[in-house]
C-alpha cells in the first residue's frame, strides 16, 4: 500500500474512533459512565473534565455513582451533571452523587437513534474529508506516473469504502442496542 493511502487510512481510523467516542456518550436505555465524558465543571476558576474530579461506577444496570475525590466539588459536580442536558437527575447524597438513568420511552428512543445517525454522517463527511485531501496531494506529486497516481488512487478509494462500512456497522450495532427494550 502507498504511503498516501497509509496516511489517509489512519487520518480515517481516527474519525471512525472519533465517531465510537461520540456514539459511547448516547444513552442507550442503560447507566454507561462513557455517558458523563466530556462534562465540564467549575473547580476554583477552571474548567475541569468531572472524570478528573471523581471516580465514576455502575453498582446496578440502571444507576451511577460519582464519588468526587473532595467533599466540597460534590455540588459543583452535581450542577454540572444537571446542567449537561442528558435527560438524568442526578442525586446529591453525603458524599456521592446517584444518578439513576429512567427507561427510554420509544419516542426517545427514535430521538437518540436519529443522533446516532447525525454523528454517523459526521464521521463519512470526515472520511470524505480525508480522501479529498490525499488526492490532492497526489494530484501535486510530480515524482509519480499517471498510472501509479490511478493504482494509489484506487488503494486510496477501497481505504474509503472500508471505512464507511465500519461506520454503518458501528451504526447498525448502537442502534440496535438503543431500539432493543
Amino acid at each position: 500500500m502507498d504511503a498516501y493511502a497509509i496516511e489517509a487510512k489512519e487520518k480515517m481510523e481516527k474519525s471512525i474512533a472519533a465517531f465510537k467516542v461520540g456514539l459511547s456518550k448516547l444513552r442507550s436505555g442503560r447507566a454507561n459512565p462513557a455517558m458523563l465524558n466530556g462534562i465540564m465543571c467549575d473547580y476554583y476558576g477552571e474548567k475541569m473534565d468531572i472524570t478528573s474530579l471523581s471516580s465514576i461506577s455502575m453498582p446496578e444496570p440502571r444507576q451511577l455513582l460519582v464519588k468526587p475525590y473532595s467533599r466540597e466539588d460534590l455540588k459543583t459536580i452535581g450542577s454540572a451533571i444537571a446542567a449537561a442536558n442528558l435527560g438524568i437527575n442526578p442525586q446529591i447524597e453525603a458524599d456521592a452523587i446517584r444518578i439513576i438513568v429512567p427507561p427510554l420511552t420509544g419516542e426517545l428512543r427514535q430521538q437518540i437513534a436519529k443522533e446516532a445517525k447525525a454523528l454517523a454522517e459526521e464521521a463519512k463527511v470526515s472520511i470524505r474529508n480525508v480522501r479529498r485531501d490525499a488526492l490532492d496531494l497526489l494530484k501535486i506529486d510530480e515524482t509519480m506516473s499517471d498510472d501509479y497516481k490511478k493504482r494509489v488512487e484506487d488503494e486510496i478509494q477501497k481505504v474509503v469504502t472500508e471505512s464507511n462500512k465500519s461506520v454503518e456497522d458501528i451504526l447498525a450495532e448502537k442502534t440496535k442496542e438503543i431500539l432493543s427494550i
